[in-house]
């Protein structure tokens, strides 16, 4: 499904198994894919409370967590003013009429100055549950797209992933959690921004097939918690041969079913 002009083509795609519609950027601007619909999964089904999206984009994992979790309300987050007038067109599209009253949108830029977060909306405590799916590249490593937009969702800013945890740092409240999906040889990057800020820390390797080695991961966190890190056993995507999707993954992807991993007791 397309909208918009010839200079602004977008699609219409479905996530979810068609519980969520998500009108997005058909090129210039990255598109929302399986990442978002893993890190709306690794929420617990019993999650309640305010969860807010950073770097939401066109609000895609953010959406994905309102039409799972009925007890949650949702805020994405983005600098981008156009991403997230395609989110709000996605919220007011009656096929996302289940839960789009319980979605806001607000834009502030995850890394300005904390009185101008705090100015826009982005206050402290805001929030019982993050999720994040930041840039996974180094600027200083990786060439980027010649397409700004597209350059600024994929390639991390100076200060790499720090203005990302500060912020959640700042927005989730004590005992609140952080989630966030990345590229799995990231891990230090993500464990040295996360340490004196958040404990509790989960490990859980995407595997794209059993044998094979993650190439992503998901790391839940708990805010000022002491407890230590667990490597959790994982998630497999693809069947050995990776033909087709695991039942589990299908479970994820097509009937807005949770990781089903285990909590922390």
């Amino acid at each position: 499904m397309t909208g918009g002009d010839a200079a602004e083509e977008t699609t219409r795609d479905a996530f979810l198994g068609g519980m969520v519609i998500v009108e997005q950027p058909r090129k210039g601007r990255h598109r929302a894919g399986l990442d978002a619909v893993y890190l709306a999964a690794a929420l617990p089904d019993a999650t309640c409370g305010h969860v807010v999206d950073l770097g939401a984009g066109v609000g895609t994992a953010g959406m994905c967590v309102a039409a799972r979790l009925p007890s949650v309300t949702v805020t994405l987050v983005d600098r981008d003013p156009v991403v997230l007038d395609l989110a709000r067109r996605s919220l007011a599209d009656p096929l996302n009429a289940a839960f789009a009253d319980r979605v806001a949108v607000l834009e502030v830029d995850i890394a300005a100055r904390g009185s101008l977060r705090h100015a826009a909306g982005l206050t402290p405590g805001l929030a019982d549950h993050a999720i994040m799916n930041p840039p996974y590249y180094d600027r200083a490593r990786f060439r980027a797209s010649p397409a700004d937009a597209r350059a600024g969702a994929h390639v991390l800013g100076e200060h790499g992933l720090d203005p990302w945890a500060r912020t959640a740092t700042d927005i989730v409240r004590e005992g609140g959690t952080l989630t966030v999906i990345f590229r799995a040889d990231g891990l230090r990057e993500i464990l040295d921004v996360l340490d004196g800020r958040f404990g509790a820390i989960d490990v859980i390797p995407l595997r794209p097939r059993p044998d094979a080695a993650a190439t992503r991961i998901l790391v839940r966190a708990v805010r000022a918690s002491r407890a230590p890190l667990r490597l959790m056993p994982g998630f497999v995507l693809h069947e050995g041969d990776g033909s087709d999707f695991t039942a589990e993954a299908r479970a994820v992807m097509r009937d807005g079913a949770g990781l089903a991993l285990s909590g922390r007791t």
